[in-house]
Parts: C-alpha cells; structure tokens; sequence
C-alpha cells in the first residue's frame, strides 16, 4: 500500500493549500487528438514510395490508399505532393502533432531532415526541441530522432462539416485564392482555419480539410450532449488533481520508504535466490544480495534523471519489449539507459546476472544499474543502431557483403562464448536482427538479454515458458518449450538469411497474396531445387546490385539452412558456425564444410548437394 503512514494536520494543511496550484498545473492547450490527420509530402527528387515509408513510419499499401491517383508504385515524381496518413496527438499538453522516428546517418543535420527528407512538414524549432543534440552535435548513425510533425483536428467554431485536415507546407507562389481553387474550398472557410497564416508567404503551414481514402469529407467528431461535456471536464480536473496530490505525497513523505521496499523486492525474489546460490561470496549487497556485479556501477536515480533530463521524450531512442531506451552521458561516457518497470524484475534480474559475469568484445557491455521506483540497466551507447536497421531503413547506405558477413561472425562469437565458453550455460532465447547492434566501426554486439535463461545442456530440453519474437522461434520451443543453445542457432539461421535478403522474418502479404509467409519458407523453396542459383539471385538484397560474391551468398545461405533444420540434433553448434564463418570471411574458396560437421546429412546440405 502507497500510504502507511497518516500525514499530520499541518501537513495536510500545506497540501490543500498548494491544491489549487495543482489544479491550475493540469490546464493546457490540448487534451486530446484524434485518430487520422493528413501530410502533403512534396516528394524530393529521386525519392521511391519505400523511402517514403520508412521515413514516416507507414506502409507503402496505406499511404497508396489516400492517393488513388497514384498508378505506378514504382515511381515517384520529384515535387509532385503525396498524402501522407498518421495519428494526431496532443503532444505534451501543448499542441497537436505526430512524432516519426528517423534513424540518422552520418552527415545528417536538422536543417537537411527538415527540408530535404521531411520537405518542411517539420521545423528546426520542432528538432530542436524534441532532441537533446545541437544543430552541429548530431551522434554519426544509429540515433533515432524525433521528427514533429504539426496537424489539426478541426474547429468547431468555424465548421463541424470537416474533420480530417491536411498540414499543407506552403511554398513561393502559391496564394490563399490559388490554394483554395485547388482545394475546392472557399477562401473564408480556409482563412477561417488558419486566421493567422500568410498564404503568400512561401513558409509555414496551414491546415485544408480534406477527403478521406473514400473520397468523402468526414465531419467533425463532437460529443453529444452538453451536460456529458461538462461531466468528463469535471471528472478529468478531479482525477488530475488526485493524482498530482498523491504524487506530492508519495514525493514529499514515501519516497525514501518506498525505496526501501524496492530493494527488499529484489532481495527477497526467489529469481535472486536462486542466483544467489550459483554466485560467489564476493556479491555486491547494493540492493541485490547474490549478485557479483563485478565492474557494474550502482547509479543513483538523481544521476540518470539528470543525464537524460527526467527522461524526456528528446533522449529516448528505442523502445523494447521490457522498456524504453534513453541516451545519455555519464560520468564521461556516452550510454543507452534502459527504464523498465518493477513488474519486470525477472528479466531485469536475468540481464545484470549475465551481463555481470560475461565479458566479451561482441557483448554489449553493461556499465551499471539502478533500482530506485523502477529498474534501470545502463549499457555502453553503440553508435550505429541495430542491424534490422542497417537492412531496412532507406535512408542509410546499403551494408557491403564483407560487412555483413563480419557482423554475422561478431555475432556468432558472442552467441558462442556464452553457449560453451562459461560455467553456467546461458541461452539468449531473443536472437534476432533488432538485437544485434553495430558499433561505429561496423562489427556486431550481441544486446538484449532479458530474456536469457541460465540452464544446463541435456538432451531433453528444459519445458519453459514461451517468450521470444515469432519468425525466429524454433519449432522444438515454440510447440512444447524445450530450450537448448539449439534456440539460439536456430534464430541466427533466420539472421543469416536477413542479410541476404533484407527481408523480414516474416515477410508481409503483398496485394497479390493475402498471406503472410515465414522466410525460412521462402528460401526453402528455393534451396531444394537442383539447381537454385537462378532463384537465389531473386532473393538477395536487391540494394547490393552486383556488388557481391555469388559463391559466398551461396555458401551462407546453405549455412542458414544448416541452422535453421527441423531437427534440433541436425543444427551446427555455434562453435562450428564461427569456424565456417571464419574461412568464409578469409575470402578463402576452399571451405571444408566436412571437416566442421560429422553428420553425413548435414555436410550434404551445407555444401548444396
């Protein structure tokens, strides 16, 4: 229970008293948003609809559905506008807005992503002040950005026959007759929308009801009844008020006795004990009794908070399944900071023990931690994002077909230090192309290990609870729970075949097939032929050309098949993945798949016979 302890008569006088300041705090200029609002997205030259989509965070089939003239989806017209559809959001109690995710590249600043990519749908003032990064300050690669865009969701006063609004960038030339001509609408009721806009300005925005992807204009959305407005009005000042009043009491009065209890959570979790059995005498008592955190730093709260500035939205960079990710500098060095809740203690648990007693170069390396109100894991900053990113994203540079293949064995040494090279066997159970992160001179880090199990090897597996990402998940583990590092071969198998393809573990029905297909399927088909070459070149990563070495494509896409067999027993152990690996990247021709592998069936398929 929050309140144990009943404040005094004067304390709860000085409460009421600052009640009223409370209340005045939970005024703002917006309460909420609505669910689409438009973007004219005038397209730079030698843009592509997948761009496009990357860049705001859509897929190419919805944004095609608000542009029905468009008839070829292969091209783009330089400076032709494209609706662009998103939610829009009160953001901060300030204004209306949508916030995209941009990843950036080396070379990248606010003024070329506000007007080359985002072609003035956003602003410097908006990057400015979303981020936490100076205009000439900008991390190289790997940062994900907050790009604001503006919208509207209508005015009553000027008209309830229009709900849905274009934020429509201005440029020279252009005048409030001749927009409104294009729009179909009258001048009054444009102007009426935006009393405050130049329309000859050639800057700015303004806002132009529009049509939705049925051609129609949908009406303001208003709720009915006046006596309900008033209700829900009063209902949310009330519930804002309470809440700021048991903030400042949980602050004022229960924060250090709450924090007491965090601690004894984690002391007490029967996760914690049962590590505390496998550990040395030499734990840390920090909080954590059983765990050594060796190197592990215990960060104060105030410090992250301040490092991040209260974890504002202009620091995160990531968002996990277990917490939001933050940038920051501490102490000197540059770090992500992971922000999960106290329900996650398990996972957060499972992270610091492994991450406390492995040390490798292809780990993401864990600087610290903290529990103080929630749990916080601090890691190394690896500048370049993650993989899925590298593939995926338009708007970096293609990886080289050398690159790929190093950070495939970066990643397989990390997998196989922590399969064979420590006293307890860990199991990453989470393997997939968003948990490899890249660093700033292009090698692999293994990251994320929420979700790691500390086991023994045997032949039987281990039953389990089922966590991890459907399209990596190996049959064995996703049907009855048995976990074995055979989880984890299996999901780099489907690694393997990303950086071949790009492609998605699951790969997306397109508009001529309904169905959503595993890739693993898709390259089975292909490398059961007798001769596959001719359908393989169709699966590899179209953004390479031919800058690539077929031999070598091959050899790794026979690899990931290797890994990615039925058949637990059949799969490679990472060990002999590293050493295939390791001979492919010498650039060595002669490759001795059957002095790697004793199974007859398995050298059969890594050679492609």
């Amino acid at each position: 229970m929050l309140f144990r302890q009943i404040p005094s008569q004067k304390q709860l006088t000085l409460l009421f008293i600052l009640l009223p300041c409370l209340c005045f705090l939970t005024e703002s200029k917006c309460s909420r948003g609505c669910d689409l609002a438009l973007g004219s997205y005038r397209a730079p030259a030698q843009s592509n609809f997948t761009f496009i989509s990357r860049i705001f965070n859509e897929t190419i089939p919805n944004i095609l559905s608000y542009n029905p003239d468009v008839t070829d989806q292969n091209f783009v017209s330089a400076g032709r506008r494209y609706n662009i559809p998103f939610s829009c959001d009160c953001l901060n109690s300030e204004f209306l807005g949508h916030i995209f995710n941009y990843a950036v590249i080396s070379g990248d600043t606010y003024d070329r992503i506000s007007t080359e990519y985002y072609a003035h749908l956003t602003t410097l003032e908006l990057l400015r002040q979303f981020n936490n990064f100076s205009d000439f300050n900008i991390p190289d690669n790997g940062v994900i950005l907050n790009v604001v865009v503006p919208c509207s969701c209508g005015d009553r006063s000027v008209s309830k026959d229009y709900g849905l609004f274009l934020t429509y960038p201005l440029i020279t030339g252009e005048t409030l007759d001749s927009i409104a001509a294009t729009a179909n609408l009258t001048v009054n009721l444009l102007q009426g929308y935006n009393p405050d806009a130049n329309f000859t300005s050639g800057t700015g925005v303004v806002y132009i009801p529009s049509k939705d992807r049925n051609g129609v204009y949908p009406p303001l959305r208003i709720n009915k009844g006046i006596s309900s407005g008033v209700i829900i009005g009063i209902a949310i000042a009330g519930v804002a008020a309470v809440f700021l009043l048991a903030i400042f009491i949980y602050f004022v009065f229960f924060r250090k006795k709450r924090i007491e209890q965090d601690k004894l959570l984690l002391q007490t979790s029967p996760y914690v004990e049962k590590m505390s059995n496998s550990v040395g005498s030499g734990a840390a008592s920090v909080g954590l009794t059983g765990i050594t955190v060796g190197k592990s730093v215990e960060f104060t709260y105030e410090e992250l908070a301040a490092a991040t500035n209260d974890f504002s939205i202009a620091n995160k960079i990531g968002q996990g399944g277990f917490g939001a990710v933050y940038y920051a500098e501490l102490r000197g060095e540059k770090a992500a900071i992971k922000k999960m809740e106290m329900q996650a203690t398990k996972e957060f648990l499972a992270e610091l023990n492994v991450l406390t007693h492995v040390h490798h170069s292809n780990l993401v390396r864990l600087i610290g931690y903290c529990a103080q109100g929630s749990l916080f894991l601090v890691y190394e900053y690896v500048e370049n994002g993650n993989l899925s990113q590298h593939l995926r994203r338009l708007d970096r540079e293609p990886l080289p077909w050398s690159t790929r293949v190093q950070i495939a064995l970066d990643s397989a040494r990390g997998l196989e230090y922590i399969h064979e090279h420590t006293v307890t066997v860990y199991i990453h159970r989470d393997i997939k192309s968003e948990n490899i992160l890249v660093d700033k001179d292009f090698r692999g880090k293994v990251a994320d290990f929420g979700l790691a199990k500390l086991t023994k090897v045997d032949s039987t597996g281990t039953p389990t609870n089922l966590v991890g990402t459907f399209g990596y998940m190996s049959p064995e583990y996703a049907r009855y729970g048995e976990v074995s590092p055979k989880v984890d071969v299996f999901a780099f198998g489907v690694v393997l075949f990303e950086l071949i393809s790009a492609k998605e573990a699951i790969v997306k029905a397109t508009s001529s097939s309904h169905e959503s297909r595993g890739l693993i399927d898709l390259f089975d088909e292909v490398l059961i032929q007798p001769d596959p070459k001719h359908d393989l070149r169709k699966l590899i990563d179209a953004r390479l050309g031919d800058d690539y070495p077929f031999d070598s494509v091959c050899k790794v896409a026979h690899l990931a098949k290797a890994c990615t067999q039925q058949d637990p027993q059949l799969r490679p152990s990472m060990r002999s993945i590293v050493v295939a690996l390791m001979t492919l990247s010498s650039s060595t021709d002669d490759w001795d798949v059957g002095a790697l592998f004793e199974n007859e069936a398995l050298v059969n398929l890594m050679s492609g016979r």
